[in-house]
């Protein structure tokens, strides 16, 4: 507050160590005027505006200054106040200063003071001249202020001062508004609803780009001031647009048509800058008047909705507007030329619209946590009573789900008993039956163990139901190998990547049968001397191969051996089948037994 009544006061008073020129005589010139002309000067005050008195004049117009210098050994200061729009500063003939373009597209160091520390010999003892050429267009004031020489010190401290208020202040106050639509924006990006929030964002963003104007020094990305001129102007008419959209949403009200007729408005202004900027450029005070205007309505209509209203959100953010507004009437009159201020203050306020945003931020979080914290009270007392009937409920459903759950194991138990165990033994009654009655004790003790090998199968896939098929196979193992090994015949495993593949207990089990049926084949009807086994993962696939390197099964004499393994390769094809595959029987890869394979999937 303190800083912006600062700025509005007028400028410092002259001191006696300081010389104020306030009178100089003028000449125009076109663009590319290198030296001053010799006739035409006239004499104008000082801070002069050409346009009131050439009012169609584009191009350069010449300052001509002279004061007497009472000891040109005695170091003094030079001061401009203000050059619109670029410049170069002559001191007794030499160059002092000069602006990157003094054409078009011309530099724009037209916000901030000419500081110069002027020495012998450059400075000279009596009459000494300042030629200053300004380059600027007349449909954007150009000007040349006042004129201060004297002491270093004084000077120099004051164009510090007004270096600090008008250029470094613009720039602190820009990146605090970014910040601050940068934090509003982020508000907006996670609670889409509250759309006021983007619309806020949005309107700060577009006033830091007007607010640049004051500190660019080009008018980069254009070729042209004009085009400048017409990007800033658009932009000031859609942060009005998106200022305007906010104060209606954050007053709770949608008015589709305005809000389609302002953004419609807006969008025409840049369409406009862009296409035709020689045009908005220059006329620009056609549409920043009455959005000016119109912006003074819709402050002022929104503090009187404000006070009406009672809510203390709507009232700090109506005494937030109020310091703004009345800054930006001190900005309409440097703007309009009503008095001979060349600082714009309204860019200052930021600070304040972001103490307002930050207690409306919390006074609505506030709010919310009110209502949630009895939301929450309400809830709990909720809970509490379903908790108690869920309780019960799952202490119920618990109780029901063990039942099922020992139903469900006691039925797994029956069927693999049933497919597995029982068809084993029902095959091993009609063989007891159908034998003489001097069959050899060996045969009825191998019936025996291929009774009890099936229930081993069983007692193991359903006792380790969530074990990985490696896991399972190593007891399969051990019964083969130790089976096989008794039969002189050598038993190779090869297991690659099969760790972590878990096919559930009736797949498991069916494999499991497979492998057993094909390796007691290899045992009873082969006479072979040795067998591998592969398992193999690629992928989703697994890979089962059986070789020996036995006699093969199309090469047996014996009728009954040959039903027998035929039988057995039912079997396996049925489990396979189940597994998802199909097995095949083929000759071993080195032309001298057999070759079970079986590829299935272990999703």
């Amino acid at each position: 507050m303190l800083l912006v009544w600062a700025c509005m006061v007028p400028a410092q008073a002259q001191t006696p160590d300081v010389l104020r020129i306030s009178q100089a005589e003028a000449v125009r010139a076109d663009w590319h005027s290198s030296a001053a002309p010799s006739q035409g000067w006239v004499q104008v005050p000082l801070a002069d505006q050409w346009q009131t008195r050439w009012p169609d004049h584009d191009g350069v117009v010449w300052y001509r200054l002279r004061w007497q210098q009472g000891d040109a050994n005695q170091p003094t200061g030079l001061l401009l106040d203000y050059t619109c729009m670029a410049a170069s500063v002559y001191l007794n003939g030499s160059l002092i200063d000069r602006d990157a373009s003094l054409v078009e597209p011309l530099s724009r160091s037209w916000h901030v003071p000419r500081y110069f520390l002027l020495q012998s010999p450059l400075l000279r003892q009596g009459e000494n001249e300042l030629l200053v050429r300004v380059s600027g267009l007349a449909a954007y004031q150009p000007s040349l202020g006042v004129v201060d020489v004297g002491d270093p010190q004084t000077l120099q401290a004051r164009y510090r001062q007004e270096v600090f208020v008008r250029h470094d202040l613009q720039v602190l106050d820009s990146a605090i508004g970014l910040v601050l639509a940068a934090v509003i924006g982020m508000f907006w990006l996670l609670r889409r609803k509250e759309s006021l929030y983007g619309w806020y964002a949005l309107s700060a963003v577009f006033g830091r780009l007007y607010d640049s104007n004051f500190f660019a020094s080009s008018p980069w990305p254009f070729s042209t001031t004009d085009g400048w001129q017409a990007f800033i102007g658009a932009c000031y008419v859609a942060g009005a647009v998106a200022h305007t959209i906010f104060l209606l949403r954050f007053c709770e009200r949608r008015w589709p048509r305005l809000e389609r007729v302002l953004l419609g408005i807006a969008m025409l202004m840049m369409v406009g800058a862009l296409l035709w900027p020689h045009w908005m450029g220059p006329n620009r005070n056609i549409y920043l008047v009455p959005t000016i205007a119109f912006l003074y309505v819709v402050s002022f209509t929104f503090m009187a909705y404000a006070l009406r209203s009672g809510r203390r959100d709507y009232q700090v953010l109506a005494l937030c507007i109020i310091l703004p507004i009345a800054v930006s009437l001190h900005d309409l009159g440097v703007y309009m030329g009503w008095y001979g201020g060349v600082s714009y203050l309204g860019s200052f306020t930021s600070p304040l619209m972001l103490l307002g945003m930050g207690f409306v931020l919390a006074y609505r979080f506030a709010n919310t946590m009110q209502r949630v914290e009895g939301f929450n009270a309400e809830l709990r007392h909720e809970v509490q009573q379903a908790t108690t009937q869920l309780a019960d409920t799952l202490q119920q459903q618990h109780a029901l789900a063990l039942s099922h759950s020992r139903a469900g194991e006691r039925l797994q138990l029956v069927r693999d008993l049933h497919d597995g165990f029982g068809g084993t033994l029902v095959g091993a009654i009609a063989r007891l039956e159908q034998a003489p009655e001097d069959m050899p004790r060996q045969q009825v003790i191998g019936v025996l163990r291929e009774m009890r090998d099936d229930l081993r199968l069983v007692i193991d896939s359903t006792a380790r139901e969530q074990a990985d098929l490696a896991e399972l196979l190593i007891p399969l193992r051990h019964r083969a190998s130790s089976l096989l090994e008794a039969a002189d015949i050598q038993a190779h495993w090869h297991l690659h990547d099969i760790q972590g593949v878990e096919l559930g207990a009736t797949r498991s089990l069916d494999l499991l049968r497979l492998l057993q049926e094909g390796l007691t084949n290899v045992f009873k009807h082969s006479r072979a001397k040795r067998v591998d086994v592969y398992l193999r993962r690629q992928g989703d696939q697994l890979q089962v191969h059986i070789d020996d390197d036995g006699v093969g099964l199309m090469q047996s004499t014996d009728e009954r051996t040959a039903a027998r393994a035929g039988a057995g390769l039912a079997s396996m094809r049925l489990r396979a089948r189940r597994l998802g595959g199909e097995l095949q029987v083929l000759p071993a890869a080195n032309g001298a037994g057999t070759r079970l394979a079986l590829l299935l999937s272990v999703l």
